[in-house]
């Protein structure tokens, strides 16, 4: 049985040690990665996957995937204890190592500002920027449908992170920092690496990598 109240306090305590600001060098990066994670046969196994793009052309240049057996069960809030191992195993397997990642789901925008995207950074070292698809805490101002609106994500009076529109007609994206990432930043970063998508460039890939979607199987015939 899981202990949840010891994972509470290990996440509050991993909390402690998040940097809400980035590297005095960090100006323009070479590489930037993103990451995913998903769940095969039934939740029994792992999928995690990253994908190296240069910037700021955002070509695809490296991706890496890795499937385990999934260990930790499901539960809201403790999700990062679920996804890591395989994020992990993943991450070793990189060759271009990236300046900046963008993990698909939530940085400090976590009840205990612990989502997979701080987690996650707080492993590698390695600034890291969450966008998520779904709020998980916090509360905004109603967001405009016009492109690119933002609103801050609070959560009291503390800002956890932000709304933005990053495509018409499509729900907002949800993006908080990581570690070793400030708060506009983050926004500032992801907006650097949007297209035409409603995802950013780096987590679409690794989207594409994971579920072998049409894109990534052009790239792959190139």
């Amino acid at each position: 049985m899981i202990d949840t109240r010891a994972l509470r306090e290990e996440q509050r305590l991993l909390a402690d040690s998040i940097v809400l600001q980035e590297p005095k060098n960090f100006s323009c990066p070479a590489y930037i990665a993103g990451a995913d994670v998903g769940f095969e046969q039934g939740g029994e196994v792992t999928r995690a996957a990253i994908a190296i793009l240069r910037f700021p052309s955002l070509e695809l240049i490296e991706y890496q995937i890795a499937r385990l057996p999934t260990t930790f069960p499901y539960i809201p809030g403790f999700l990062s204890f679920r996804e890591l191992p395989a994020l992990m195993q993943a991450w070793k397997q990189v060759q271009k190592r990236p300046d900046l990642v963008l993990v698909d789901g939530q940085g400090i925008a976590h009840p205990r500002r612990l989502g997979v995207a701080s987690h996650f950074g707080l492993q590698i070292d390695v600034p890291t920027i969450g966008v998520a698809k779904n709020r998980l805490c916090g509360h905004s101002l109603p967001l405009g449908e016009a492109l690119n609106d933002r609103q801050a994500l609070y959560e009291g009076d503390e800002q956890i992170g932000w709304l933005l529109r990053s495509k018409l007609r499509c729900n907002p994206l949800f993006i908080s920092p990581g570690h070793r990432m400030g708060m506009d930043s983050s926004l500032f970063w992801v907006g650097q690496c949007m297209r035409s998508y409603r995802l950013p460039e780096p987590t679409r890939w690794a989207d594409a990598v994971a579920s072998n979607r049409m894109a990534f199987q052009r790239w792959q015939r190139l």
